[in-house]
C-alpha cells in the first residue's frame, strides 16, 4: 500500500508504540511533543523494544531517529509539515479536556483522528470539536510498558481495533496489519469501546485504593466478589443500552462476561489468570497514577462512565460509584493514602455503609 502520512499526539506508550510500529513500516510519522521532550527526542529518537513479537526474526530492538520519524513542538509547526492522511490521539483520558482545547483553532485543518484512549468519552470530546466525520473510534488491547519518554516495552501482543464505516477504516486496517499490530475492525463501535471498557474495570481501582497487587486482590474472598459485582454492574448499563459484548484481538471479552453468571468459585481461576497476567508485568494504571502523585486519575472515565450512564438508564451501580469517589478522594488528598493500604475489610465495610 501507499505510505501514509501520520501525526501523532505525543509519543506516550501507546503513541509511541502504534506510531513507531506504522513508522517501521515504512509510512511517515510526525510526533507533537512538549519543547522538553521532543529535544530529547531529537537527539536519541524513539527507542521499541518488540522482542516479545516472534515475527521480528532479524531484528527485535529499535531506535527511530530523523528522518524515519519526525517530531514537533507544536501544532503548527507539525501542520506545516502537512497535510497528513490520519492522526492518532492516544493521550490518557483525563488529558483529553485540555487537549481538546488546543485543537480548537485548528480542527479545520487536521486530519481525521484515529482515537486509540480507553474509555467512551473521548471520542464524543473530538467529534465536538472535529466533527462526525473526522473521528475514528480504535481501541488497543497489547500491554505496553514505558521507562521514559519515546522508550517503550512490547508487553504482551494482542492486537488493535478499529471502528468500521469512516472511509478511512479498511485503509487504516491494513496499514496496521501491515505494521504487525494485529488489526481488527468492528462493525459497532459502542460494542468495541465498552467491551473495551469493561476489560480495564478488572482489578484497577481497588489495587489503587488498597495497595495491592492484582494477585492478592483476587485471592481475597470479599475483593472477588466486589470485582464481580462491579463487572455485572457495567454489563447491565451495557445491556441497557442495547450494546453488546465482543471478543477484542486476543482478548476472550465475551468470556469474561460469561464469567460473571458462574458461582464464584468456578469463575474465580479464570478472572484471577486474566488479572494476574492482564496488564504484563507492571501494576494496573490506577495504582501507578496514584502511587506517582500525578494528581490525576482515569477512574472517571472508566468507573464514573458506568456510574453516569447508570444514572441515565435506571441502573443502579453502587460498587463503581464507591471506587471512583474513594479513588478520587485519596488522588486529591482528602483521603491519606494510608487509609486503606492494606486494609480490604475497612474498603469493604465502606461499600456496604
Amino acid at each position: 500500500m501507499k505510505p501514509l502520512k501520520i501525526l501523532s499526539f505525543g509519543a506516550g506508550a501507546i503513541g509511541t508504540y502504534i506510531g513507531g510500529s506504522l513508522a517501521l513500516a515504512g509510512h511517515k510519522v510526525t510526533f507533537v511533543e512538549q519543547p522538553r521532550i521532543a529535544d530529547g527526542l531529537r537527539e536519541r529518537g524513539l527507542r521499541l523494544d518488540l522482542s516479545l513479537d516472534s515475527r521480528r526474526v532479524e531484528q527485535k530492538q529499535f531506535t527511530l531517529l530523523p528522518p524515519a520519524v519526525e517530531f514537533a513542538l507544536s501544532i503548527p509547526e507539525a501542520l506545516s509539515r502537512g497535510p497528513y492522511d490520519v492522526a492518532l490521539f492516544a493521550l490518557k483520558s483525563y488529558d483529553t479536556p485540555a487537549a481538546v482545547e488546543t485543537l480548537k483553532p485548528f480542527a479545520r485543518d487536521l486530519p481525521p483522528a484515529l482515537c486509540l484512549q480507553n474509555g467512551v468519552d473521548n471520542e464524543p470530546a473530538l467529534v465536538s470539536v472535529l466533527g462526525a466525520e473526522k473521528v475514528i473510534y480504535g481501541t488497543v488491547t497489547s500491554a505496553v510498558g514505558r521507562p521514559g519518554p519515546g522508550d517503550i516495552i512490547l508487553e504482551k501482543l494482542r492486537g488493535v481495533g478499529v471502528a468500521d464505516g469512516h472511509p478511512l477504516s479498511k485503509t487504516l486496517a491494513e496499514a496496521l496489519d501491515g505494521a504487525l499490530l494485529n488489526c481488527q475492525l468492528f462493525p459497532k463501535a459502542a460494542d468495541m469501546k465498552w467491551s473495551k471498557m469493561l476489560t480495564n474495570l478488572l482489578s484497577n481501582p481497588t489495587s489503587a485504593i488498597l495497595d495491592m497487587t492484582a494477585t492478592e486482590v483476587f485471592a481475597h474472598p470479599g475483593l472477588y466478589r466486589l470485582e464481580i459485582d462491579q463487572l455485572r454492574e457495567c454489563l447491565a448499563v451495557m445491556k441497557a443500552q442495547g450494546i453488546g459484548v465482543v471478543d477484542l484481538p486476543g482478548t476472550p471479552v465475551r468470556l469474561l462476561a460469561l464469567s460473571t453468571s458462574l458461582p464464584l468459585w468456578l469463575s474465580k481461576p479464570f478472572l484471577s489468570k486474566a488479572a494476574g497476567a492482564g496488564r504484563g508485568a507492571k501494576m494496573p494504571s490506577f495504582h501507578i497514577d496514584l502511587h506517582a502523585g500525578r494528581r490525576k486519575s482515569e477512574v472517571t472515565y472508566l468507573h464514573g462512565a458506568v456510574v453516569r450512564a447508570g444514572q441515565v438508564f435506571g441502573v443502579p451501580t453502587p460498587v463503581n460509584k464507591m471506587l471512583t469517589e474513594t479513588l478520587l478522594a485519596l488522588t486529591d488528598g482528602s483521603i491519606p493514602l494510608a487509609e486503606y493500604s492494606h486494609q480490604p475489610e475497612k474498603l469493604l465495610k465502606r461499600l456496604h455503609a
